[in-house]
């Protein structure tokens, strides 16, 4: 079972939907003894920074979620879920995030882009990685954003997108995995990515794993 953290910000029905299509089982919460339990955990959101901290911290969540990552478990942050895993985010004004990776998160400069980047993009494969198996180089997904993260070790990028500057569209370290694009409206490609993190929580709990599917 895949526990969807719900914590009043995100497309979670989206997201169960998508798990679901993939063959995959999944459970919107946000009980602490769900996420213990679960095999693996997906945090989406949409919205600002500094709000989704305070409701995480509200529904006494940091704490748990950090301790699932800490733990080696399978976990995919999504969007803003992505963000909340590096260090500070600069969205009005500096908020501390959960952490667990090095970097921050920055807003995209006015100019001739327009912000928030809304739409299809590239996402340029730096890196092998378990959660972009079978998702080509060049491969579309559906952004929308105002602000990216800097991971501090470039180590962590597995893909990068460019919207006026280069930047991180897929990070992974370990069994931890960030996506900023939302692979649950990416079509084929997100369902893919979708599909890859149901196959590493296979691996992961000991289940036989999801290759050629």
């Amino acid at each position: 079972m895949i526990a969807i953290v719900d914590y009043g910000m995100g497309n979670l029905r989206s997201v169960e939907k998508a798990v679901e299509y993939v063959g995959g089982v999944a459970t919107i919460t946000s009980q602490v003894a769900m996420l213990e339990t679960a095999q693996g955990v997906i945090l989406p959101g949409v919205g600002a920074f500094g709000d989704a901290m305070a409701n995480l911290r509200a529904r006494q969540l940091i704490e748990p979620l950090v301790d699932q990552i800490s733990s080696g478990k399978p976990f995919l942050g999504i969007c803003l879920g992505m963000h909340l895993l590096f260090e500070v985010g600069e969205e009005m004004g500096r908020h501390e995030g959960l952490g667990v990776l090095a970097g921050r998160v920055v807003r995209f400069r006015d100019g001739d882009l327009k912000v928030p980047h809304v739409g299809w993009n590239e996402l340029h494969v730096q890196q092998q990685s378990p959660i972009l198996a079978g998702v080509a180089d060049g491969s579309y997904a559906y952004f929308v954003h105002s602000y990216y993260a800097v991971p501090r070790d470039a180590a962590i990028v597995v893909a990068t997108t460019q919207y006026g500057v280069e930047y991180a569209s897929v990070v992974g370290q370990g069994n931890l995995f960030g996506a900023q694009f939302h692979p649950e409206k990416s079509q084929d490609a997100g369902l893919r990515i979708i599909r890859n993190f149901v196959g590493i929580i296979d691996q992961h709990s000991g289940n036989v794993p999801t290759e050629g599917d």
